[in-house]
């Protein structure tokens, strides 16, 4: 369900307009267009943008909802929206040099990710050299590894008792945090003021333990 609540982000000096839907962020296409492509009039060019991405069979589209933002006159109206990877398949559409940085950042992030694949250990070290960077000490993230390794073990468990992930992993779950913390997880969550942020990343030493 949507929450009844916009924001702007400011973006290389534009105004992006986004909202909460479906318990994560979704971004004007219209907006974000007009602050990478060269263009004086943005939503033509992203009407002619989805036009001749579909002539080669690519269909821009389906990564769009329509959502209702505000606009300029102060009214509401229903506006294409796309999440961040939704967002992220756009930008590698659009033919601008302001575009370029994201379309090589992502490529890099994907020679990261085969790079991972191939050898787990790189994961890791990405990953605490990511929350180092956060400003996290060595001592908790030690903890938030060994907290993942437990997380995996118990999760393998359930695999092998028969236990299906789709259904009865969130269910579990939610049954741990309830008796460890008085609170699922959604809760807990709601209750630190997260949206989409990891839960376990914004947990004390102490709660990590637990």
């Amino acid at each position: 369900m949507q929450e009844n609540k916009n924001a702007l982000v400011v973006f290389q000096d534009k105004k992006i307009r986004r909202t909460w839907h479906n318990n994560e962020w979704y971004f004007s296409v219209v907006d974000v267009v007009g602050a990478l492509a060269e263009s004086d009039n943005p939503r033509n060019y992203w009407n002619m943008l989805k036009v001749r991405e579909l002539e080669h069979g690519i269909e821009l589209y389906t990564n769009c909802v329509q959502l209702k933002l505000l606009s300029t006159d102060g009214k509401h109206y229903f506006t294409d929206c796309a999440n961040t990877k939704g967002m992220f398949r756009i930008i590698q559409s659009i033919p601008s040099k302001n575009a370029e940085p994201f379309k090589l950042w992502l490529a890099e992030v994907g020679y990261e990710r085969i790079q991972e694949i191939e050898n787990p250990e790189l994961a890791q070290s990405r990953m605490k050299e990511l929350y180092r960077a956060k400003g996290y000490s060595d001592e908790w993230i030690e903890k938030r590894v060994r907290g993942i390794a437990v997380r995996d073990e118990l999760t393998d468990e359930w695999k092998k008792r028969g236990v299906d992930e789709n259904k009865n992993f969130a269910i579990l779950t939610a049954e741990i945090s309830q008796a460890t913390f008085g609170m699922t997880p959604s809760e807990y969550q709601k209750f630190k003021g997260l949206k989409k942020e990891n839960l376990r990343d914004h947990m004390n030493d102490l709660e990590l333990i637990f």
